[in-house]
């Protein structure tokens, strides 16, 4: 897909050239090899990424219309994330995370996405990549579905690009009102207190992102948070100084053995860090087994989900003695009051 001048000017001034020219040159040479089929073609694919082979299996082992179902009934889990940076202001601050839409992959689960949503009460929202269901061709069809949703997302809402998704993309999805973090980062207010939000371009096929320029505006001292769509980051998310790895890509293995064993996770990282909470040097990270689906709307053992993080203080063991003085000491002057 050739952009538009208009767009390559805005990318270009918002990115540097050197980024956006090297993004739609890798686009377009993917979309090529996808687009010639054959050898080209199976190279870029996993064996699992056949629409086709994925309903013969399930259909040959009987599962095949309960792992339709399974696909759009999206659960809304709940996670307390505390941390001892995390400024007072912010104590109670939900965050609603959703990733893998598969918008134009997943039909029935944007649905019933649509009806939950207002339901949910959260501070911000972010998603995390891969919006379209192809990792090439059209996504007017993408654009289209989320700006139907983007009414109901409780703003403000930040993003990030998946592997799926197309830096062409990013003037749509702004236009709409949710705001892409391309290797940058913003300060979310609270009175005199700040967090901050980093967003990183896609690390898991394009690989550009740049987490040192991401962090760069971020104070030393500051509690941060990285939006990536894939957790494969983690070790230099750590290393950069970040509090809270928000991310998704794995689906949590989307089609998984009983006991929600993935059969895979596309992505290189201990299983541990597949789904849910987990933690690597002194940093919280959560991977979101995501809404939709990728190939066929189809899930079994592996629900999609959407989550609510919601981030508290941690009371270390000398803030809780302190805390404790200070009540002692209300207490004691409250006591005097009493007796004049």
């Amino acid at each position: 897909m050739r952009p538009e001048p208009e767009i390559l000017n805005q990318l270009d001034r918002r990115l540097g050239s050197a980024h956006a020219t090297e993004r739609l040159r890798l686009e377009s040479a993917h979309e090529q090899r996808m687009s010639r089929g054959g050898l080209a073609s199976l190279r870029s694919r996993n064996l699992h990424s056949s629409p086709k082979l994925v309903r013969g299996l399930l259909k040959s082992l009987g599962l095949y219309r309960r792992a339709r179902a399974n696909a759009a009934r999206i659960r809304v889990e709940e996670t307390v994330l505390r941390f001892a940076t995390l400024p007072d202001l912010f104590e109670g601050f939900t965050i609603l995370h959703i990733s893998d839409m598969h918008i134009d992959i997943s039909d029935e689960a944007m649905r019933q996405l649509a009806e939950l949503l207002p339901g949910l009460r959260c501070d911000l929202c972010v998603l995390t990549g891969d919006f379209r269901g192809k990792t090439y061709g059209p996504f007017d069809a993408t654009l289209a579905g989320l700006a139907r949703l983007r009414p109901r997302l409780p703003a403000p809402v930040y993003a990030v690009l998946g592997n799926h998704d197309s830096i062409l993309m990013v003037p749509g999805l702004e236009a709409i009102g949710i705001r892409v973090l391309l290797n940058e980062c913003e300060p979310i207010l609270r009175g005199n207190h700040a967090i901050h939000l980093a967003g990183i371009d896609d690390a898991h096929h394009y690989r550009l992102d740049d987490i040192p320029k991401a962090a760069a505006g971020i104070p030393q001292t500051a509690f941060s948070i990285l939006l990536s769509h894939t957790p494969e980051v983690y070790r230099e998310a750590a290393s950069a100084g970040f509090d809270l790895l928000l991310g998704g890509h794995t689906h949590g293995g989307q089609i998984c053995l009983p006991g929600a064993i993935p059969i895979t996770l596309d992505s290189v990282l201990p299983r541990r860090m597949g789904s849910g909470e987990w933690a690597h040097e002194g940093m919280t990270g959560y991977t979101s087994v995501g809404v939709g689906s990728c190939v066929e709307p189809v899930r079994l053992n592996c629900p999609p989900a959407i989550t609510l993080h919601r981030l508290s203080r941690l009371w270390t063991a000398a803030r809780l003695n302190m805390a404790r003085r200070a009540a002692r000491r209300d207490t004691a002057a409250a006591r005097a009051g009493t007796r004049r």
